[in-house]
């Protein structure tokens, strides 16, 4: 089945990583069509606009776009977002970061984890409702009923096809009543009918629990789902238990539309030098592998990574001394 892939390689070295994707895809012999559009920064000094319409118009009519990094500009006025406006827009409500070990060494890794984090993608602080009152500002912070209902089904969804037994719902609902009041209700009524249908466990933690609690014991989880800005946190946490941001990938998802990039930043320091590390990148695509129902060719791309990794074929970031053409040659020998 042919399948409509957008490529939005944005700023720094977004345009070097994804350019590695696109190369062993094609490699691998899948009936993929690319096209390309522009976002972020280098698009705004363009055309004006880090995100315009025909970009947001062919990342919904792709069947999932690949994304690579964009830089934050200085503060202009009224700058949008390029990932946050595409996901407002195409209601790319849930965003899931796979939490794998690779077999990575040094720093805080940890070896045999293997769990996710479900983040609420359109809502909470993110909506970006601030007011300046000049000896204070105010943030609004929205949840809905619909919101969390939505992302913690997909939570539990996600369980259920990947063979979880256990979903734990993350919170601060002793002190924000309200929003977080609504978010815990919802999610343990959904809790509760998955439990009777299919006896997934659920667990509930403060959030702040759950920071300390994926320091001491990250191998005890394994679905975590949670609110907006709490999740852009704790994944980032259990980025650095598996290697950093540099393995770092995540998707956003929708009903109608999937972005899929790597965590980490456009790194502008190291643009043009080739050795910009393509991995997080390189696991999106595995993701977006998954998404598109290209399953076998999901695992083999995760197999040539990993094995990859272990004959330490790495970039300096993680410790290595290869270039970026260097890995690209040995994932694709190890495919």
């Amino acid at each position: 089945m042919s399948h409509n892939i957008l490529i939005l390689k944005g700023d720094g070295i977004g345009p070097e990583v994804v350019d590695v994707a696109v190369a062993i895809l094609q490699h691998m012999g899948l009936d993929l069509n690319f096209s390309e559009a522009k976002a972020g920064y280098a698009c705004f000094q363009e055309v004006g606009d880090p995100i315009p319409q025909t970009t947001i118009d062919a990342a919904r009519a792709a069947d999932a776009t690949i994304f690579g990094a964009v830089t934050t500009p200085p503060d202009i006025p009224n700058y949008r977002s390029a990932v946050v406006t595409l996901r407002r827009e195409l209601d790319l409500y849930a965003n899931l970061r796979p939490v794998h070990s690779l077999g990575l060494t040094g720093g805080h890794y940890r070896e045999g984890l293997d769990f996710y984090v479900v983040r609420e993608n359109t809502e909470g602080l993110y909506i970006g409702q601030e007011e300046d009152f000049g000896d204070y500002a105010v943030a609004k912070r929205l949840i809905t009923k619909k919101g969390s209902e939505r992302i913690v089904r997909y939570a539990y969804e996600l369980a259920r096809h990947t063979g979880k037994r256990k979903v734990t719902v993350v919170h601060k609902a002793n002190i924000l009543r309200l929003t977080d009041g609504l978010f815990r209700r919802t999610a343990l009524a959904v809790a509760k009918e998955y439990d009777e249908q299919y006896g997934i466990e659920v667990q509930e933690l403060l959030v702040d629990t759950m920071a300390m609690r994926l320091i001491k014991d990250p191998q005890n989880f394994e679905v975590i789902v949670t609110t907006n800005l709490f999740g852009d946190i704790l994944s980032d946490e259990a980025a650095e238990l598996v290697g950093g941001l540099g393995v770092a990938a995540s998707g956003n998802i929708g009903e109608h539309g999937a972005i899929f990039e790597p965590v980490h930043g456009s790194a502008p320091d190291i643009a043009g030098k080739g050795v910009a590390n393509p991995f997080a990148t390189l696991l999106a695509t595995v993701m977006m592998l998954q998404h598109i129902g290209e399953n076998a060719a999901a695992q083999r791309l995760q197999s040539a990574v990993a094995a990859t990794i272990r004959q330490g074929v790495l970039t300096p970031d993680l410790g290595g001394t290869a270039n970026t053409a260097r890995v690209k040659e040995q994932i694709i020998s190890n495919l």
